[in-house]
This record gives C-alpha cells, sequence and structure tokens, in this order.
C-alpha cells in the first residue's frame, strides 16, 4: 500500500479561500466484500456501534452536508439521500459530486453498508445534499451558478434538517458567514465543523469552527491519540476518529482508497453521533444533544477544563443510548454559553425558535460545563495525567460497557503535554 499523501479542497468564501485537506493512498473497488471497507472502519467496534443501533440508528434526523455534492446512487447512498429536499435556489449541483469528498462524508453519517460500501454511523439518519464551490475544481460558469456557504448555511436553516455538517475549514473571518452561522444557530439547528488541519503549531483555528455556535471538531486515531495535522485553539471543542479512513478520492465512484485522513472525517462521525442521540430523544434540543456529548465525553480532567488540543474530549454516543437516567438539561440554557457568549448580547442559542414544532423537554437547572459563571482554573500542568490523557474510566459510567478503547484521547505535541484552557469567543 502507499503511504498516504495529502490532497486540499479549495472552497471559496467570498474572497477568501478554504480547505479540507484529507490524505489518500491505494484504491479498492467498492463492491469487493464488505469487510475491505468496513475493517477500514476501525471506530465501529471500540464505539460498540452494533449495540449502538439497539437504541437509535438516526432514523427521523436530517443531516445537511455542505460539501462537495453528494452523489446519491453510491450503493452504500440509494434511499439515503433527499435530493427534492434542497431549495431551488441553492440546488445547483448538490447531487454532481466533482470531487467525491462530498459523498464521503454523507457515507460515514449515514451510509448503509450495502455491497460493501461504506458502514455509516447513522445508517437511518437521512442526507440533505448541498454543494459549494472549491478551488479551480469548477468551470467559471459552474463557479458562477454555485451558491456561497452562506447562502447555503441559511437555506439549511430554513429546512427540516436538524444538523448541518460542514467538513470545510478557512483562515478568514467573514461577517457574512458569521451572521448565517448565528441565524442556523437561532433556527434550533446543531452546527458541525472540523477546527482545520494545519498542524498543531499554524497558530489558528479555521471557521466556520471559530464561529460562536459551531461545535468545533479535532481527529484522533487508532491509538486515540489526537492527530498531528489537527490544528489546535480556542474552539475545539470535541475530538473524534479522523484517521486511516476509507473513501472516494476521485470523483468516478469506482473505488474507495485507504488512509483518508483528516478533521473532515470526524465532523461527519461527530454529526452522525448528533443524529444517533436526536432519534433517541427528538424531543430535545439542539443544545441538550450538545450537552449531552460533552458531558459524556472521554477525557480525565475537570469538565470545565477544556484543552485546546481535545476541548472536551473524545465522542462517546453510547454513553447517552445507555443511560436511561441521563439527564439534558434545560433546552434553552447553551453548555457553550462561556465560548459563545459576545458582550452585550443574548444568545440566541437560549431564545426559543419561532419554528419549534415540537416542545422540548426539560431536565435538570443544574448548569453543565460550559455553562456561564465556570471559573477560568489554571491550566493543568505539564505531564500530569490530566494534560496527557484524554480518557473515561469506563468503571464509573453507570456500570454500562461504553467506548473504552477510544475513550483514551491521549493529547501529545512532541513528545510531550499540552493543556491550555481556552478563552471566551470574541470578536
Amino acid at each position: 500500500m502507499k503511504s498516504a499523501t495529502r490532497r486540499g479542497l479549495r472552497v471559496r468564501v467570498g474572497g477568501a479561500v478554504t480547505s479540507a485537506l484529507i490524505a489518500v493512498g491505494a484504491s479498492f473497488a467498492p463492491g469487493a466484500t464488505a469487510a475491505d471497507v468496513q475493517s477500514e472502519q476501525w471506530y465501529l467496534a471500540p464505539m460498540q456501534a452494533e449495540k449502538m443501533w439497539q437504541a437509535s440508528t438516526g432514523e427521523g434526523i436530517k443531516v445537511a452536508v455542505i460539501d462537495t455534492g453528494v452523489n446519491p446512487d453510491t450503493p452504500s447512498l440509494k434511499g439515503q439521500v433527499l435530493a427534492d429536499e434542497v431549495p431551488k435556489q441553492v440546488a445547483y449541483g448538490a447531487t454532481e459530486d466533482y470531487d467525491g469528498h462530498g459523498t464521503t462524508m454523507a457515507e460515514l453519517i449515514a451510509g448503509t453498508g450495502d455491497k460493501g460500501g461504506i458502514q455509516g454511523l447513522a445508517p437511518d439518519a437521512e442526507i440533505v445534499p448541498y454543494r459549494i464551490v472549491t478551488g479551480n475544481s469548477l468551470d467559471a460558469e459552474e463557479e458562477k451558478r454555485a451558491p456561497t456557504p452562506m447562502e447555503v448555511v441559511r437555506a439549511a436553516a430554513d429546512s427540516d434538517a436538524r444538523i448541518i455538517s460542514m467538513s470545510f475549514t478557512s483562515p478568514a473571518y467573514e461577517a457574512d458567514f458569521e451572521k448565517a452561522v448565528e441565524y442556523a444557530a437561532s433556527k434550533g439547528k446543531l452546527l458541525v465543523s472540523g477546527v482545520g488541519n494545519e498542524g498543531r503549531d499554524s497558530g489558528y483555528i479555521g471557521y466556520p469552527a471559530a464561529y460562536p455556535y459551531v461545535i468545533g471538531v479535532s481527529s484522533i486515531d487508532k491509538k486515540s491519540h489526537v492527530s498531528d495535522f489537527a490544528q489546535s485553539g480556542n474552539y475545539v471543542d470535541l475530538v473524534a476518529p479522523g484517521e486511516n479512513m476509507p473513501g472516494y478520492c476521485r470523483p468516478a465512484f469506482d473505488q474507495y482508497c485507504h488512509d483518508m485522513t483528516g478533521t473532515s472525517s470526524a465532523t461527519a462521525i461527530t454529526s452522525a453521533a448528533a443524529a444517533l442521540i436526536w432519534s433517541a430523544h427528538p424531543d430535545w434540543t439542539a443544545n441538550q444533544v450538545t450537552r449531552a456529548l460533552i458531558d459524556t465525553a472521554g477525557r480525565k480532567w475537570p469538565k470545565n477544563e477544556p484543552t485546546s488540543t481535545a476541548g472536551y474530549g473524545t465522542i462517546r454516543p453510547r454513553s447517552v443510548l445507555a443511560d436511561p437516567n441521563y439527564d439534558a438539561g434545560e433546552p434553552y440554557s447553551d453548555p457553550l454559553r462561556k465560548e459563545n457568549t459576545q458582550e452585550g448580547e443574548k444568545l440566541v442559542t437560549e431564545i426559543p425558535p419561532t419554528s419549534a414544532s415540537a416542545k422540548p423537554s426539560a431536565g435538570a437547572t443544574a448548569p453543565s460545563q460550559g455553562a456561564a459563571g465556570s471559573s477560568k482554573d489554571k491550566p493543568a500542568a505539564a505531564g500530569s495525567d490530566d494534560a496527557k490523557t484524554a480518557a473515561a474510566d469506563a468503571s464509573s459510567d453507570s456500570g454500562s460497557t461504553l467506548w473504552i478503547a477510544l475513550g483514551a484521547a491521549v493529547v501529545v505535541i512532541g513528545g510531550g503535554a499540552f493543556a491550555v484552557l481556552r478563552a471566551r469567543r470574541a470578536n
């Protein structure tokens, strides 16, 4: 097998350029055997996907995938893609994936695994596809007709998709994009984005992950180490599997590639985890689903001390699904209030959306780890267990067997430990 090499997708956001980097290696046919592809999905077993699917498969949850488009005709996506639900004004090319990246993300979220295809973590969720411009991949006419990411986010906000998955990043702040994100959050959507793949020392977190109201996701490998390529900084909220994945590396869709790597995959898997939780608790709000992901994340540090590399820890949706007594808290109390607060402004996530179709179920009033008023404690000391390891003590999780292997996300930088408290999100 060839060693992995990087390639980048360049997405235009206003005058800026964004990227969604992955690594690709050797390829193999989708129809070979299910084991060929699904054995590459190393995270399914330690996450105990089969047991999770006894409680939830993501049924009833629609995920908007904003990417290079989604091919609805791959074996794993047949019947999973709701092309007719894409608003006409942003529908151009939505089901014509010119790269393979968007289709890979959709399969990681909701693929059925049919005929040896990728097995999605939420196989009964449904995908609403959107296509945006990437670099020089499209000709001038197609670029002209393509919607902007901001237009797409607003369109998804006005749809009945509950989750907006964005596997792309930009180093540039765009006021219109931030407003679109805020609008989507005000509509009760859960927004997820990768933090970027420019390395821990890049000095920034990419947008849209760095905007308020977006869950920023970093990547871990098979050994639960935070990926070397993943960016670090103030807006890392969670980590999820993002290395050595199968996926499409060309738009022919006749074969998968090995060893695809990036926070893009981690974003898709986190979106799928949210879909599993929301499907099991359809009356919850985005705040409650986010709180569930944060409360149950694997870590070995205080809940109110997110690190700059692993945030609140490794996603463990099974620990929510397996606990009938889990309390998701108040529906309109933002668990990331500390990060999302803009001085003098009311959080849109704490105002019930006028379009809410179901009365949310209230939980306990106790604040979660991201609630306002939590103190800015000092970072964990370098070399300490808390700083080195993002782990969950499975023996203390309500007596249930949870994600043990991937609950130990080791945060290692250059052989040492690195855990820095995040600052509040501010312009």
